[in-house]
């Protein structure tokens, strides 16, 4: 090993001394330098093996005539002593083993995780568990940069046919004369473009932000193509604390989904009318446990009207400017050992959004909260899914009740506001990824028996087959009975007093379309 060392040593300042010498000598004789420079090595090699066993010299003599003295090999001085700590030295350190451990548990500054991307981005599963999505990406290793960029794009080509005129009860985009006309209606169209940032500011502290056009379901005035319903909005964006490597318990704050019910579908696109009716977007904080197959959530609600299906009001009106409602909500999974699963939960919301007066509209206030309450279940066995639920507000919407006793309508009284969802999905092995095929059926019911706005019936039939984790092409059949739009569903909109519910009303849809994330 000494003479080795020896040999690297003594070879670096003769190659520093000699390539000089080459660089300006370009005309000499190559094979003569060459040689020369290997009759060196030679004496260099001798020299190193006759002196190998001494320890700390070497035969001066003999070098000099070659090239420069070399210092006697010595061990290198112990480095100085630390300086004392002080609370400064500690907080420097503390900050850069902060740093460390968060470089250690990134792979990078920015990047992108696909599968993770379509799953928080999807607006048909995991309607109100984005929160906990987030922390089971982390504990998977799939948000493995700072910061996660994700994007999602829907497009879609249907055709739509209704026996009466202008009623098209799809709920995929609003149902107004403004979206469709006539009898028929035809769309090629984006249904919604998103994107989204997931940053990992320390290994318990996530911020995540979600960006969306969705022009179909805008309720900006104009069509598809004003410029009122072109708008880009901040559909969310929280901050969650939460570790599960560490604690069963996490935090979200900000704009986001109020777990209320489970507002899932097995259709590839269309959601469910429990969602439409009963899936609550607000100014909320959530704390929430997660262990054991038990999933409990309590949350704190932004009073007044809320974005979506959320409604308590401040002495009297729609303002925002208390935290007045609330939502609690809780499951359990049983999963055994032979691939069945089986998950029941229920829900309370202090404030559903069935509080208006006559006549209803989106944000009205309210003389006092309506609750409401829902229970629902999931089963999953081998590439079976079966899905139901059920959803109800525990008081009646006054609105449904129309006030005017000269109003024919009057005769039907206030009914309570309630919503069910049953389906399945089977998966079908196809090359690497499966085909899905789904049945389901949800009602929503807002008025008394033969009323016009009695109820709204949905059925779906649906295909879908995944290309890859984050690109889904799907079709599907949508049959609807009855035409029950929220705002003025019982009248007030007409001058005649009379409403454009129609219990009667046919709407047939044939749907194709990709949705896609990264």
């Amino acid at each position: 090993m000494k003479s080795l060392y020896y040999k690297a040593i003594l070879s670096l300042p003769l190659l520093a001394l000699t390539s000089p010498a080459i660089a300006q000598d370009r005309s000499g004789n190559l094979e003569e330098r060459v040689a020369k420079l290997e009759a060196m090595n030679a004496r260099l090699i001798a020299m190193l093996e006759a002196n190998q066993s001494n320890e700390t010299g070497y035969n001066s003599a003999q070098f000099e005539a070659d090239g420069p003295a070399r210092l006697p090999y010595s061990a290198a001085a112990p480095p100085p002593p630390p300086p004392p700590p002080t609370a400064e030295t500690d907080r420097r350190s503390y900050a850069a083993e902060s740093r460390e451990l968060s470089r250690d548990r990134s792979g990078g500054l920015i990047g992108t995780s696909s599968e993770y991307s379509y799953k928080m981005l999807d607006h048909a599963e995991n309607v109100n568990t984005k929160p906990l999505l987030i922390l089971e990406a982390k504990q998977m290793a799939q948000l493995d940069d700072r910061v996660t960029i994700s994007g999602g794009v829907t497009v879609l080509a249907n055709y739509q046919k209704t026996n009466r005129d202008s009623k098209f009860a799809w709920l995929m985009r609003h149902p107004t004369s403004a979206n469709q006309i006539g009898e028929t209606a035809s769309e090629i169209v984006v249904h919604s473009a998103q994107a989204a940032v997931t940053a990992k500011l320390t290994p318990s502290l996530t911020a995540y932000a979600e960006m969306l056009y969705n022009p179909e379901q805008s309720f900006g005035q104009g069509t598809i193509t004003a410029l009122n319903r072109n708008q880009v909005q901040v559909r969310k964006a929280f901050i969650l604390w939460g570790n599960l490597d560490k604690r069963p318990v996490y935090i979200a704050a900000g704009k986001m989904d109020v777990p209320f019910g489970l507002n899932d579908t097995v259709s590839p696109f269309t959601n469910s009318t429990n969602w439409h009716a009963f899936a609550p977007l607000a100014y909320a904080g959530t704390l929430g446990y997660f262990g054991n197959g038990l999933h409990l959530r309590a949350t704190a609600i932004q009073g007044g009207a809320q974005f979506r299906a959320a409604n308590s009001p401040v002495e009297g009106t729609s303002t925002p400017s208390r935290v007045n409602n609330f939502a609690v909500d809780g499951n359990y999974t049983l999963s055994l050992d032979n691939g069945l699963s089986m998950m029941a939960g229920g829900s309370y919301i202090h404030g559903s959004t069935y509080c208006q007066s006559y006549p209803v509209f989106h944000f009205n206030p309210c003389a006092d909260n309506v609750p409401a309450w829902a229970a629902y279940g999931t089963i999953n066995f081998g590439g079976l899914k079966l899905l139901g639920e059920f959803a109800s507000t525990t008081r009646v919407l006054p609105g449904s009740a129309v006030p005017d006793p000269t109003n024919p309508l009057s005769a039907f009284a206030a009914s309570k506001v309630s919503a069910l969802t049953v389906g399945g999905r089977y998966s079908l092995p196809f090359e690497r990824m499966p085909v899905d095929l789904s049945l389901e059926f949800s009602n929503f019911t807002a008025g008394d028996d033969g009323a016009p706005w009695e109820r709204q019936n949905q059925w779906v039939v649906g295909a879908s087959h995944y290309i890859v984790s984050n690109v889904n092409l799907f079709g599907e059949f949508v049959r609807t009975e009855g035409y029950v739009p929220l705002n003025f569903l019982s009248g007030g909109n007409f001058p005649d007093g009379s409403t454009w519910s129609d219990r009667d009303a046919r709407s047939s849809i044939f749907n194709v379309g990709i949705q896609a994330a990264f």
